[in-house]
């Protein structure tokens, strides 16, 4: 499969991005998509993934009440809206499908190439 993320770039302090995911080889309905993030010199870390079906949302402690996720399954699409943004969010973020929500990398199947967010005055 061949997934895409989107709306990376440069913002400021207490900023928004909304990021996308997307694949035009197969769908994602029916699939949980989760969303990684990789800092220079850290371990990828699941920052937030939405289940399939009854649509459940979770999130990393340090994002929820800041990002959401969401799917659009007509547009095939799933968004990360990223507000409130801080210099410790900066990292490349991928999108990830597994059959079911996991904070474990290991157990995704298909992955996008990521998209660089960095926030800096």
């Amino acid at each position: 499969d061949h997934i895409v993320e989107s709306g990376g770039g440069l913002v400021q302090p207490g900023g928004s991005l909304r990021l996308s995911c997307s694949t035009s080889t197969s769908t994602l309905e029916g699939f949980a998509v989760g969303w990684f993030r990789q800092a220079p010199g850290k371990e990828r870390e699941a920052v937030s993934c939405i289940n399939s079906g009854d649509q459940i949302t979770y999130y990393l402690a340090s994002v929820m009440g800041r990002f959401s996720t969401a799917r659009d399954n007509a547009k095939n699409t799933v968004y990360l809206q990223m507000n409130s943004l801080k210099p410790e969010d900066t990292a490349v973020y991928y999108c990830a499908v597994h059959w079911g929500c996991s904070w474990s990398a290991a157990e995704y199947d298909y992955w996008g190439q990521g998209t660089r967010v960095t926030v800096s005055s």
